[in-house]
């Protein structure tokens, strides 16, 4: 089935789009005006596939949710700040390095949740996480964008809120309450929900790549360094957050994939519709490379299942 195709081989996927947006950029230059909208898909998706006795089972543990989310919103904005630091003091432009403030201060992504599933972690917890986070994403995620960032340009706190609220928490609460009204078609929903997620990243990761076609080509290691540094960084301050916090493996790892995988979809949205096409640039590589070694971590750990 196609939809399972999609979300099945999102990494590879991603990538050959990627690709393909480089190389001939009219591809995807027609999504300018679309790309809010195909982000809001992600959500609604979301909310469609959201099952209620799982969001209850996480519900039971409100202390470890909260701990989850509150190192989702200290470990990687604070890591995206240092890495655009970083980038400004060996002269990369602000408008570019802002872009990975942006992309820390973003909420986990949606693809964490199949990740997690695949990876055998907690899938309960990953839900909850990624829903509770983009559920304070308006608030938090403009407000942390400002703080870290206004010291190299101002920021549209109001406006970036606004674009969230419509853009994340409406298109959640129209999938939550369209799944209570699918009835016989509820089964058919969730196996399309996570296809149409996947095709919308996508589409919105071609598209900044294709925005940015110029820009690739001339693009300091340093960026892309510190783009594989701060996804590596999130995997594995999230496994010792996980340590320190005394989970159990599964929690851990899921906690590792959560705040390793970022959402870096919202962070290009927010970087194409509030700032230049080059501050999206970063979260358009993040998208990319999270996906591909989230993957990649996902048949490292089912191998050595596999061989235990």
């Amino acid at each position: 089935m196609i939809w399972h195709l999609l979300s099945r081989q999102l990494a590879p996927l991603t990538l050959a789009g990627a690709i393909a947006a480089y190389l001939h950029p009219p591809l995807f230059l027609f999504l300018k005006d679309y790309f809010l909208w195909l982000f809001a898909a992600t959500m609604f998706a979301l909310g469609v596939v959201l099952q209620p006795e799982e969001a209850r089972d996480a519900m039971k543990h409100p202390a470890r949710i909260g701990l989850g989310v509150l190192t989702q919103f200290s470990v990687m904005p604070l890591l995206g700040f240092a890495a655009a630091s970083l980038a400004v003091s060996q002269g990369v432009s602000p408008m570019l390095a802002l872009g990975f403030i942006i992309v820390g201060c973003a909420p986990g992504a949606m693809a964490s949740n199949v990740i997690t599933y695949l990876a055998g972690g907690a899938v309960a917890f990953s839900i909850a996480m990624t829903m509770l986070a983009t559920v304070l994403s308006p608030l938090l995620t403009p407000l942390l964008v400002e703080i870290l960032g206004k010291a190299y340009m101002d920021i549209p706190f109001w406006p970036m809120m606004q674009t969230i609220l419509l853009t994340v928490a409406l298109p959640l609460g129209l999938g939550i309450v369209l799944r209570r009204h699918l009835g016989d078609f509820k089964a058919s929903a969730e196996q399309m929900a996570p296809g149409i997620a996947a095709l919308a990243i996508i589409l919105i990761c071609s598209y900044a790549v294709a925005a940015n076609q110029g820009r690739i080509a001339d693009t300091p290691m340093l960026v892309v360094g510190l783009v594989i540094l701060l996804n590596a960084l999130g995997y594995l301050l999230g496994w010792l957050a996980g340590h320190l916090f005394r989970f159990d493996l599964s929690h851990r790892i899921t906690l590792s994939i959560e705040i390793g995988m970022q959402n870096a979809g919202l962070g290009v949205a927010l970087a194409l519709k509030h700032f230049q096409p080059e501050t999206a640039l970063p979260g358009a590589l993040f998208a990319v490379w999270c996906i591909i070694t989230a993957a990649g971590m996902t048949r490292l750990l089912n191998s050595r299942r596999a061989v235990a």
